[in-house]
């Protein structure tokens, strides 16, 4: 797929959930719909956003989209009138914007150091700056965002080169549960899928990629070859395999979640019946 010069350069991609389309985010305020298998542009949602969209997460069949002006966009990308919900809030560009795994919250982080908390049913029943929590704990430009896969109402975000916190969030109450100085700006967050693990990207002065356990916090390893912030990373459909993407115009894939089981070798066969029984204490 090629995106037009005049409309480009792209700000921000993400897959659907068919993992067949594509949301392509551009600095002229639109958002195409791409069919990755055909490599076909399917539609070009527009009337929106007044400048680039730089950040952007499906939930289900709305396309969210969040731009430089503040403004975050639910588009249903099923009907020719897409728009079918508006959130204000952000006073500066959206930089973060990520789903629950339930669809029913939304977390978005901004230039202007907020962190805002989405309900569905929320927001749908009242005005469109009706916001379930508003935080303001980071001191600096909140990008990453996570959600943690093990517990619903765990969110995991981390600020920028003045704050370099990574901080934990109960969002049924809106509490701070813990808050880690990581020493250097946060860039992106990544739960592991099959282990209570956290990896965060991050910038000045190491660029590095560093695993945390969960929730001790406790470093398990730091990766390091990037020469510039890593900026995304994203995780391969199982979970083990993570590519980070950095200022430095590098792709790095790491196995830095550990093993696929299918790949790991089979145990050897023990001759002896039963032996299986005979481990169990």
């Amino acid at each position: 797929m090629t995106v037009d010069e005049d409309t480009g350069p792209i700000t921000s991609v993400s897959w659907a959930p068919d993992g067949r389309h594509i949301g392509v985010g551009l600095n002229n305020s639109e958002v195409q719909l791409w069919d990755s298998t055909s490599n076909k542009l399917l539609r070009t949602l527009r009337g929106g956003h007044e400048s680039r969209v730089g950040a952007m997460d499906w939930n289900n069949h709305v396309l969210s989209t969040g731009g430089m002006e503040g403004l975050i966009i639910n588009n249903d990308v099923r009907i020719r009138n897409h728009i079918v919900e508006t959130y204000r809030g952000h006073h500066q560009e959206v930089c973060g914007l990520k789903w629950s795994a339930s669809g029913q919250q939304l977390a978005i982080g901004g230039n202007d150091n907020l962190l805002y908390i989405w309900d569905r049913s929320v927001a749908s029943t009242n005005s469109p700056t009706q916001w379930l929590h508003r935080l303001e704990d980071h001191t600096a430009v909140v990008k990453a965002l996570a959600w943690c896969p093990f517990q619903a109402n765990l969110l995991a975000s981390g600020g920028g080169g003045g704050d370099g916190c990574i901080k934990f969030w109960n969002t049924h109450t809106g509490a701070c549960l813990n808050s880690v100085d990581t020493g250097s700006q946060v860039c992106s967050l990544l739960w592991n899928k099959n282990e209570r693990e956290l990896l965060s990207s991050h910038g000045f002065t190491e660029n590095q990629l560093t695993l945390w356990k969960y929730p001790s916090m406790v470093k398990i390893a730091e990766l390091t070859g990037h020469t510039s912030r890593v900026l995304y990373m994203a995780q391969s459909p199982d979970g083990f395999t993570v590519a980070s993407a950095a200022g430095d115009e590098t792709l790095r894939f790491w196995n830095v979640f550990g093993t696929p089981e299918l790949a790991k070798p089979a145990p050897k066969a023990n001759p002896q019946p039963f032996a299986h029984f005979n481990r169990i204490r």
